[in-house]
């Protein structure tokens, strides 16, 4: 093996959570907002197309490259740079829409539909945040819409790439296929491993 599978789902989550490692772009928004609206697509298109380290603190703010990283402060901006240098995976294109302004304006969320990639087929909400009137990713909210069977081929793709036994890894991506929305997002979202961990010890055995 290349390396530990039970590490790949934070590979996966690198490569397909982080717009970091998306790639193309198309927007449609409702709603109303008029400049913010376009200004709030910019940012994302940005985030899910440049491959700009730069984007790590122009277009997310801190707590986003916090979360997706696993690190704090400075630590957390050079991780996010270092994932946007290596990253091998992008998406074939992401779609924005049904973006919704917070009173005050100084958020908002938008629904991302991706292709290709990780998370081909899927559609998350995105938190946004105006920093000193600028916007930038704030945070994944969940699933907009969920399609278990794309997620499973991605997992499937990456566990050939690991050269796991053919027996392996029909089982992970059978198991994979039978996550509800909820435990998807225990692992997407939350990173929360302990439903991989489980669900890789049982194929194993």
């Amino acid at each position: 093996m290349k390396k530990s599978l039970l590490i790949l789902p934070l590979v996966l989550l690198a490569s397909a959570l982080a717009l970091t490692a998306c790639g193309g772009g198309g927007s449609s928004s409702s709603g109303g907002g008029g400049d913010e609206n376009a200004a709030i697509e910019e940012a994302i298109e940005t985030a899910a197309t440049s491959s700009d380290p730069s984007k790590c603190s122009e277009v997310q703010t801190e707590y986003f490259n916090e979360t997706e990283t696993g690190k704090t402060g400075p630590a957390a901006l050079k991780a996010c740079e270092q994932e946007v240098e290596g990253s091998e995976e992008p998406a074939e294109s992401v779609s924005i829409s049904e973006i919704e302004l917070q009173e005050g304006g100084k958020g908002a969320t938008a629904v991302v539909a991706i292709e290709g990639s990780t998370l081909n087929g899927q559609s998350l909400v995105v938190a946004m945040e105006n920093e000193e009137g600028q916007w930038k990713l704030d945070g994944f909210m969940g699933f907009a819409k969920y399609e278990p069977e794309g997620i499973a081929a991605s997992f499937e793709e990456e566990l050939e790439k690991e050269e796991a036994s053919p027996e392996v890894t029909a089982c992970v991506v059978e198991g994979v296929e039978e996550w509800s929305q909820e435990e998807a997002e225990e692992l997407f979202i939350e990173k929360e491993q302990t439903g991989f961990e489980e669900l890789f010890a049982e194929c194993s055995e």
